[in-house]
């Protein structure tokens, strides 16, 4: 990944006064001997922490007014930074952004004349968003369906949360909210903090948080640490996707939303068995029991969780997606 990928970060990242980082996660595959042929800042960690803890240790050692959470299968774009970092600069409200993020495989294919349009990628697209049960989906992706892009979401506009492809927060910020849930150790941690930025943010109730500008744009491979497919993947979904719902959902509303989702799980794991994937199945249920463990380690908090709660989209994108056959 770092072969393929680095060299655009180094090649359209040549800005005054910002820095490359690349923290190794106690990786065993050579990534540190290559790296020492890069003209990049290597931050070595013990072990392997998890994209959450991960991140948490590299920034404690990053002294910068911006951080931006690049994936090692990522391939940026002139422009990508300074276009992201000048709309920051004029909003000084905003607390992150990311910028479209578009899938790699297709840019491959399109380059080779094999399809017409690249496609949007599934972690991030042009801007994550959150319906009324938790479901995560974004402009341009709903559940498996990703469009091509055809210019159709080249607004900036205000999102529910940021794909950690491509982050761009204020280093404050981060460090304020406690960083990354380190619980959580890989998947819907960035939705977690962008909904905690959301529930804490000191502006007005309808005053933008976060943004998407997809002026900026980078191609993600997506799927480079664990297969779409993959049951330790479904289950750090799942487990993860409860813990956030229990974490920044007003309790008043939480409970039902929490009995929904207790069957749409189970509906899912259903689903699965029929269609052949036990280790899937184990998955989820392993997921649910988790979460009922862990929940526990959660304190009520503080926080007015009113404002995150009335962004959320008043509908289902489960139903939208399966009923009504929704695709955009």
């Amino acid at each position: 990944m770092l072969r393929q990928y680095l060299p655009s970060v180094l090649e359209y990242t040549q800005i005054p006064d910002v820095e490359v980082v690349v923290a190794d996660n106690g990786s065993t595959d050579g990534s540190l001997s290559f790296l020492q042929t890069q003209t990049v800042r290597v931050i070595t960690l013990d072990q392997n922490y998890g994209f959450a803890e991960g991140y948490n240790r590299a920034i404690l050692q990053v002294d910068a007014e911006y951080v931006v959470l690049l994936n090692s299968d990522v391939e940026v774009t002139a422009g990508w930074l300074e276009t992201m970092l000048q709309y920051m600069d004029a909003h000084p409200n905003l607390m992150a952004a990311q910028p479209k993020v578009l899938s790699w495989t297709s840019k491959q294919q399109f380059d080779a004349g094999k399809q017409n349009a690249i496609s949007f990628e599934h972690a991030g697209a042009a801007g994550g968003m959150m319906d009324i049960l938790g479901y995560p989906y974004c402009r341009g992706r709903i559940m498996a369906a990703v469009e091509e892009d055809h210019g159709q979401y080249d607004n900036v506009v205000p999102i529910f949360w940021a794909t950690g492809a491509c982050l761009l927060m204020r280093t404050r910020v981060f460090k304020e909210l406690g960083g990354l849930d380190a619980r959580f150790f890989a998947h819907q941690e960035e939705i977690d903090l962008c909904w905690r930025m959301i529930n804490n943010a000191p502006t007005a109730a309808d005053a933008p948080v976060l943004v998407v500008i997809p002026q900026a744009v980078v191609y993600h491979l997506g799927g480079g640490t664990l297969g779409y497919e993959s049951p330790r993947k479904t289950y750090l979904n799942f487990r993860n996707n409860l813990l956030m719902l229990y974490k920044n959902l007003p309790r008043r509303y939480r409970w039902w939303i929490m009995l929904v989702r207790w069957a749409m799980d189970y509906l899912a794991a259903l689903q699965m068995l029929l269609t052949g994937q036990k280790d899937n199945v184990k998955a989820v249920v392993k997921a649910r029991c988790a979460y009922h463990k862990m929940k526990k380690e959660y304190p009520p908090s503080n926080y007015n969780k009113t404002r995150g709660y009335q962004l959320l989209a008043r509908r289902s994108i489960v139903w939208d997606y399966y009923v009504r056959r929704k695709r955009k």
